[in-house]
């Protein structure tokens, strides 16, 4: 049978704000069957159903996956699919969260907030400071522009070449080490690949400023965890703020819990009603693109894992 592309599923659990963007795109709502041939899935935690889903579904031709990161989904990345991600689409909310931690951070606010007493005086500024920021995606040029106003020396560190508007240099991963002893500030905003994968350990923390801070809105796997605890406790670095871990969600009692001068948030940097709403967005946008009415946004390249 021959396929419309005017009909979509969505699976393995519908929304009524993804089903309203299906429509809005022109598209109607269909159960996966041979005449479909777009999906928009909505399970980030379950890899094993898309692949299953696939296997069944040979005539899919687009699948929509519904975070930026799509490292959950390496296996099932080389099936003969277009596929996108929603990266881009909770730029602002993460960019806005890494930046009110590094402000908490700077500012002791953990500190101030438990206090009964009148104690210190301390203030760590972003202005006039150096910055690193690790990856290069839609959060980390939303990033930029919430920095500007601070006249920070920005180091971006990516994977290609290219400058990227706002920063005062990009560099590429291997430069990393070269740049990363003189960062006053150390983001993450990367998608998690093999490349990146345990990227900050003891090492790598020890290489940095012991009055630096480190801010993690990234993929917790991006760091390994017991080493940050340790250069935290260890002073290596000034303080952190995470609002990834590994695991995830991190066990009550795990050492990062104690950890000196961290704050840890529950990967809240975007909320589901944000998510819901953004993620509307894309669906519209891409299923647009599927019918050959607009550009695609966040198309995945398989051999990246991004």
């Amino acid at each position: 049978m021959t396929l419309d592309k005017s009909k979509v599923a969505i699976a393995p659990k519908s929304f009524p704000a993804y089903e309203q963007a299906v429509l809005d795109s022109g598209c109607s709502l269909s159960p996966l069957g041979e005449t479909v041939g777009a999906l928009i899935w909505t399970d980030y935690s379950d890899p094993q159903g898309l692949a299953r889903t696939l296997s069944e579904n040979p005539q899919l031709e687009f699948v929509q996956l519904p975070f930026a990161g799509v490292d959950a989904f390496q296996e099932v990345l080389s099936a003969p699919v277009r596929f996108a991600c929603a990266k881009g689409s909770y730029r602002e909310p993460v960019a806005e969260h890494a930046l009110a931690l590094a402000l908490a951070l700077g500012r002791i606010i953990p500190e101030r907030v438990r206090a009964k007493t009148w104690g210190r005086k301390f203030a760590a500024s972003l202005y006039d400071s150096k910055i690193m920021i690790v990856g290069a995606g839609g959060i980390t040029e939303e990033l930029l522009k919430q920095l500007a106003p601070f006249r920070a020396d920005i180091t971006v560190v990516r994977n290609k070449s290219e400058q990227l508007a706002g920063a005062s240099r990009s560099v590429q991963l291997d430069q990393l080490d070269h740049y990363l002893p003189a960062a006053d500030w150390v983001f993450l905003a990367c998608s998690l690949t093999d490349a990146t994968r345990g990227l900050f350990d003891l090492e790598r923390f020890g290489r940095m400023k012991p009055t630096a801070y480190f801010v993690n809105v990234a993929r917790g796997a991006v760091v390994v965890t017991d080493d940050l605890a340790s250069a935290l406790n260890g002073e290596l670095i000034a303080g952190a703020a995470v609002d990834v871990t590994d695991p995830e969600p991190l066990p009550d009692g795990h050492g990062l819990w104690e950890a000196k001068n961290v704050i840890i948030t529950p990967h809240s940097a975007d909320t589901n009603d944000q998510v819901v709403r953004l993620f509307s967005v894309r669906i519209r946008e891409n299923l647009a693109a599927y019918q050959g009415l607009g550009d695609w946004v966040g198309l995945v390249d398989p051999v990246l894992g991004y």
